[in-house]
């Protein structure tokens, strides 16, 4: 990526992460760009210790950008109850002083003032920290364009579809959106119309929703040509709104992520064209025991040659027998080097939980999919990768079953309905490639992002 105009001897941009789930690495890798092309600004990346360490791991950093960690929130001698999002609430309750502190140690080593503040979009209290610093702000969705929408349009959402009604209404599309005349009301993230809107995260994303048009810019990981229609509508939204990715071809992988602990590669190129299912379901969610049952009775009786990234803790759910009958048939390893996997000529589909990151390289590497949400965001891209893009399918009534997965898997690997998608998938994929070449759209737009940054 290229070096922006500004000598950048004054900025000092200080990045505040989200450290749950998949937030803060790309952001990171993000950074690690910036930092790389206006040397002579400074970088202060705050996370919390734990967040900090994954993201950053064994590989090194730019000279001028430096890992700084803040508070999780979590009073001494606290016991959790296990209530769903709790390490979340205690963290945001605790975020604003946190960070400022954290602002304020890092100020006083680099000797510069703080004059940008790149945020998780999560932190709508940044527009106001913002102001009183006198510095711009701009926000990272790490999340895809469709559900940014959403949060932008809540009231508008729960204005049309009416909050005592939504019981009723969930198969209802969202045709009053520009862009996203497809979706459907059930696709929603929780916090929208449905799920305990009171709760601190519900109430966190309907404040961010709130507080976005006030960011000098918003960047996230896409390219444009993905969706044309709903960029221009967010683009009329959002003062700057830049599509910057796909970061697994804009943005150096981490030495980490290279790593092929388990040889799939090398398996993988023992395999026919096009033939491998690769199944994973990121690191935060996990199909229940039933599901995965079902799967592995599925890849059984297909079989369909498979890599399988499955936690240890989770192979004991696996049918009595499984690995001994398939190891001829396929691989279950604790992990596998994702990007890599997704770029290999012997894969052939993409079984996945449809997370952002994950469901960019799938497009990256021109592979379809085969999805099963399970919450938040999940749910619209599932429905973009089946109905908008037409490059896979969504698990027939939600949940995994043993003929439900031979029929997925046949879908996309054995029919004339599988040709179609796969030519889908090359097609996005050139796209994709041509959007971070030298001129494409997300070269540009990174460009712009640099100098919105470094003033």
């Amino acid at each position: 990526m290229a070096e922006p105009s500004h000598a950048a001897r004054d900025t000092h941009v200080a990045v505040l992460a989200f450290p749950f789930g998949t937030h803060a690495p790309p952001l990171l890798s993000v950074t690690r760009c910036l930092a790389a092309a206006a040397p002579a600004a400074r970088f202060s990346f705050f996370g919390t210790a734990q967040s900090n360490s994954a993201s950053v791991g064994g590989d090194g950093l730019p000279a001028n950008l430096r890992t700084y960690d803040v508070s999780d929130g979590v009073p001494e001698g606290y016991v959790f109850t296990g209530k769903p999002q709790e390490a979340i609430e205690l963290f945001l309750t605790a975020a604003p002083e946190s960070f400022r502190r954290g602002m304020g140690t890092a100020e006083a080593e680099v000797g510069r003032r703080v004059t940008c503040l790149v945020t998780d979009a999560f932190y709508w209290f940044a527009a106001e920290m913002a102001a009183e610093m006198e510095a711009v702000w701009v926000a990272f969705w790490t999340a895809g364009p469709c559900s940014l929408s959403a949060h932008l349009c809540t009231d508008l959402i729960r204005r049309t579809i009416g909050l005592q009604e939504v019981d009723g209404r969930k198969e209802e599309k969202l045709g009053f959106i520009t862009g996203m005349e497809k979706m459907r009301v059930k696709d929603l993230p929780e916090g929208v119309v449905f799920g305990n809107l009171e709760s601190i995260f519900s109430r966190m994303l309907h404040q961010m929703g709130l507080a976005l048009p006030k960011a000098s810019a918003l960047f996230l990981n896409s390219f444009e040509e993905l969706d044309p229609l709903l960029t221009s509508t967010l683009s009329s939204n959002l003062n700057r709104f830049l599509n910057v990715g796909p970061l697994p071809l804009s943005t150096p992988p981490k030495v980490s992520t290279l790593n092929d602990t388990y040889n799939c590669l090398a398996w993988l190129d023992n395999q026919a064209l096009g033939s491998v299912a690769y199944i994973s379901f990121g690191t935060v969610m996990t199909p229940p025991p039933s599901e995965l049952q079902a799967m592995a009775e599925g890849l059984e009786a297909s079989r369909v040659p498979f890599i399988w990234s499955l936690k240890d803790k989770d192979r004991a759910h696996l049918p009595k027998g499984f690995q001994d009958r398939t190891r001829e048939q396929g691989l279950v390893v604790p992990w596998a080097p994702q990007v890599k996997v997704l770029e290999h000529r012997a894969t052939g589909v993409f079984v996945t939980h449809c997370g952002w990151n994950s469901v960019l390289e799938s497009v990256a590497g021109g592979i379809p999919m085969i999805c099963r949400p399970f919450f938040g965001d999940q749910r619209l891209n599932g429905r973009a990768v089946e109905a908008v893009w037409e490059i896979g399918v969504t698990i027939d009534g939600g949940a995994f079953t043993r003929d439900g997965f031979v029929k997925c898997l046949d879908q996309i690997l054995g029919r004339d309905s599988g040709r179609k998608m796969r030519g889908n998938a090359k097609k996005l994929k050139g796209l994709a490639h041509e959007a971070v070449s030298a001129n494409g759209s997300s070269t540009q737009n990174f460009k712009d992002l640099s100098e919105i940054i470094v003033m």
